[in-house]
């Protein structure tokens, strides 16, 4: 089972339309619904397409398998497809899928030391690996960044602040 979405860039509403797939006894079904068409393969990456009697030409433009995408052109009409199998939906509903990976909630100190300086204040948007303030421990200095994006809601240290190891320095 897959989940398929489909964004039409060349409408100019860039339409974002979501479909279920699964296959069942060699019938494609979308939305529980059998899908029959006729597909053929024209040359690498082109095919010619029948469906409810019209025919289609259809061009895969780009591929991406670690982000499940692919972007096709059917009859001179450019598709994004975003594909999530059922490992992507269970991790998605249970808040373990990439978006809630990469949310960033807070930073703690990695070890004890003495805050340097901050880099960063409260309502400041800032990037994955982008500094956010330096940490002196054992007479090294080391730079605290951000592991994700986010926005600074709350710093709970100043400078010349000393901390233990994961003390909360940075909320977002």
């Amino acid at each position: 089972m897959y989940q398929v979405n489909i964004i039409n860039n060349s409408d100019s509403n860039k339409t974002n339309t979501t479909y279920t797939v699964n296959s069942r006894d060699n019938v494609i079904l979308i939305d529980d619904q059998p899908f029959e068409w006729d597909l053929v393969e024209i040359k690498k990456n082109y095919f010619h397409i029948i469906k409810d009697n019209k025919s289609h030409i259809a061009e895969i433009i780009h591929t991406n398998r670690e982000e499940k995408q692919v972007t096709l052109k059917i009859d001179g009409h450019k598709f994004n497809l975003k594909l999530k199998d059922k490992f992507d939906l269970l991790l998605e509903k249970l808040g373990m899928d990439q978006n809630s990976a990469n949310q960033l909630l807070e930073i703690k100190a990695p070890m004890p030391g003495l805050i340097l300086n901050i880099h960063v204040e409260e309502g400041q948007e800032v990037k994955r690996d982008e500094p956010i303030m330096i940490l002196e421990a054992m007479k090294m200095e080391n730079i605290i960044k951000s592991p994700g994006e986010g926005i600074v809601k709350k710093i709970n240290v100043g400078i010349g602040d000393s901390v233990d190891k994961n003390s909360i320095l940075v909320q977002f």
